[in-house]
């Protein structure tokens, strides 16, 4: 069992007897005393593909689903599907557009890393690593001295995402990038 407080997007879970992926979570405190957090996930059905979106409290619990992880790379895109390896049996897995939402910013050809979840032969949903590797293709030019203040700028990177970098980073530099909150986190 897992209680909603727990979730995080990308697993898989079992709600009113369908078995979903979350593919959303927002965290609603409300500011009354004696309030519960509030926990609004936007689920979908593994099966049918069908999104809906409930409200859990922190208690709420979830029955586990047995799924099988497996390590993946992306591998390319072909005009509608992406599409994942297997790094032991190289079986490919596609997912549209919608499947994989808020994670595109973060997939570049080659990444590695990635978990592939898997219910009876099904692909259900991926989980990408903790941070990964992008290029700044478009940022303003680098100030001298930069590092001495916290200022930051916008950059775009290589797979379009728009994160806040230093000033004194500039385009065509590497950085590492946190894919749960989408923040810069050093240069590599």
């Amino acid at each position: 069992m897992l209680r909603a407080s727990e979730v995080k997007k990308g697993e898989i879970v079992r709600h009113r007897e369908r078995v979903c992926a979350v593919r959303k979570i927002e965290i609603r405190t409300p500011s009354s005393r004696g309030s519960n957090t509030l926990y609004k996930m936007k689920l979908q059905d593994v099966q049918t593909q069908q999104n809906y979106d409930e409200t859990f409290k922190g208690e709420d619990m979830f029955e586990d689903v047995d799924f099988v992880r497996r390590q993946a790379s992306y591998s390319y895109f072909d005009g509608e599907l992406y599409v994942f390896m297997d790094d032991e049996d190289f079986t490919q897995y596609s997912f549209n557009e919608a499947d994989l939402e808020d994670q595109l910013g973060y997939l570049s050809e080659g990444l590695g890393g990635i978990v592939v979840m898997v219910i009876d032969g099904t692909a259900a949903g991926i989980q990408l690593p903790a941070s990964v590797d992008l290029e700044i293709v478009e940022t303003a030019p680098a100030l001298k001295g930069g590092t001495v203040t916290k200022r930051t700028k916008r950059a775009t990177l290589a797979t379009g995402l728009e994160v806040q970098i230093p000033e004194y980073l500039a385009q065509g530099e590497v950085i590492k990038v946190n894919t749960e909150t989408g923040d810069y986190m050093s240069r590599t």
